[in-house]
C-alpha cells in the first residue's frame, strides 16, 4: 500500500494521518443517512417509473477484510472504503437511470468538463430534430 511506503520514508506522515482521520471517518454518518434516503428513493420512484432496480451487491463489495496478512486497522480501512466507494457507485447508478428516465440528453461539451459514463448513449445536446423523433415513440 502507497501509504506504507510514504511513512517509510518520511515518518512524519504519521502524525498527518490521525490528523485527518475525523474529517475521513467523520462523513460516515452523513453517508449512512445518505444511503437510507437513496435507498428510499430507489425502491419508492423506481416502482413508481417502472425502471428495474439496480443490484446493490453489484455495487457494493466487503471482502478485502478477509486477507490475512493485514492487521486490524487496515481491515477496517478496507471494511470503510469498500462500504463508501461502493455506496456511492451505487448512487451515481440510480442517479444516471434517473436522469436518463427523466432527460437523457447529453450536456454541452466544454473544455475541461468530464461527463458522466451513463451519458455516452443520451440525445445530442443541441439535436432538436433527435429530441423530437425520441418523445414521438
Amino acid at each position: 500500500m502507497l501509504y506504507r511506503r510514504m511513512l517509510n520514508k518520511h515518518p512524519f506522515l504519521f502524525f498527518k494521518f490521525w490528523l485527518s482521520a475525523p474529517f475521513i471517518y467523520g462523513l460516515l454518518p452523513v453517508v449512512v443517512v445518505f444511503d437510507i434516503c437513496i435507498e428510499i428513493y430507489h425502491r419508492v420512484c423506481f416502482f413508481i417509473y417502472g425502471l428495474p432496480y439496480v443490484r446493490r451487491r453489484n455495487y457494493i463489495k466487503l471482502d478485502r477484510q478477509k486477507l490475512s496478512y493485514l492487521n486490524w486497522a487496515q481491515k477496517f480501512n478496507c471494511i470503510y472504503c469498500g462500504y463508501v466507494n461502493g455506496f456511492l457507485n451505487y448512487a451515481v447508478k440510480i442517479a444516471g437511470d434517473t436522469e436518463k428516465f427523466w432527460c437523457g440528453i447529453k450536456h454541452k461539451q466544454e473544455p475541461g468538463f468530464v461527463a458522466q459514463p451513463h451519458q455516452k448513449n443520451f440525445l445530442s445536446y443541441d439535436d432538436e430534430k433527435a429530441y423530437k423523433d425520441f418523445i414521438k415513440k
